[in-house]
This record gives C-alpha cells, structure tokens and sequence, in this order.
C-alpha cells in the first residue's frame, strides 16, 4: 500500500539524482520493472546494466536518466530510505502506485501530486486516514502541501 507524507519529513532524500547516482546497483537497471518505468518514462531501451539508448542522448549511462526514473527506481529497490517523490513528474503517479500494489512503500511529497481519475488506495500518514481517489486526496492533504 502506498503511504505519503505530506510536507517535512525527518530523514527523507530529497536529492534523489546525487542519491541514486552514489547507491544504485547495476542488477537493478536490467529488472523487467525497471525496462518497463524506463521505456514509459524516459522513452529509452535498456541495453545492459551500464548503456541505456536514449532517443535524445544516444547511449549513456543510467546515471543519466531522468530525475523522476531514479526516483521510481530508488522507490522500488532500496527499502531502507524514504524518498521525495515530488523530484517525479505527475507521470510517475501510476507507477508509484503499481510498485505499491506490492508492497508497502512510504514517500514524501511536497506537492499534491496527480495519481489520476480512477480508484486507488493511499495513507496520508499526517493524519492516518485512507484516501481512496483525487477528491478525498486534495481534501485530506490541502492543509500540508
């Protein structure tokens, strides 16, 4: 289940790109997950664990994929930090949401953050209460962000 914080948050990354650049792990890159966020996201193919072909940079490094991907990532494989998910874009909404049909993932956001029109179920942890779509999202959350 997905459950985000609104607001400051003691211990959160929030420099997700120095964060991921230092601590990712090559196995990751090269997960079906992982190809799938990166091909959604960043429009790009995973060659191995050290090349991505980027239709705008060619091949790089995955040190050099998106702010929002690292951070997707990040979420998905280091369970021990929690991380600030407004270095996402609103594109990333549905794939927090998925990681988080899971298991249980806890992030930050200092923004409201769009996960779309459709049903979905989230723990605002400043208050406990389960949200269930955008409407109750914005009114649970409107007097953090």
């Amino acid at each position: 289940m997905l459950n985000v914080y609104f607001g400051d948050m003691p211990d959160t990354i929030y420099n997700t790109n120095i964060y991921f650049n230092n601590t990712y792990k090559d196995s990751w890159i090269t997960k079906p997950l992982s190809r799938e966020i990166i091909q959604a996201v960043d429009h790009s193919e995973v060659i191995d664990e050290k090349t991505i072909a980027s239709p705008v940079f060619g091949n790089m490094s995955p040190k050099k994929l998106s702010g929002g991907v690292k951070t997707l990532l990040l979420i998905a494989y280091d369970k021990t930090k929690v991380f600030n998910a407004s270095t996402c874009g609103d594109n990333c909404a549905e794939w927090i949401l998925r990681i988080a049909n899971d298991k249980k993932v806890i992030i930050n956001l200092r923004h409201l953050m769009d996960f779309g029109k459709g049903e979905f179920k989230i723990r605002v942890l400043n208050t406990g209460k389960i949200v269930k779509n955008m409407g109750d999202l914005v009114a649970e959350a409107g007097e953090f962000v």
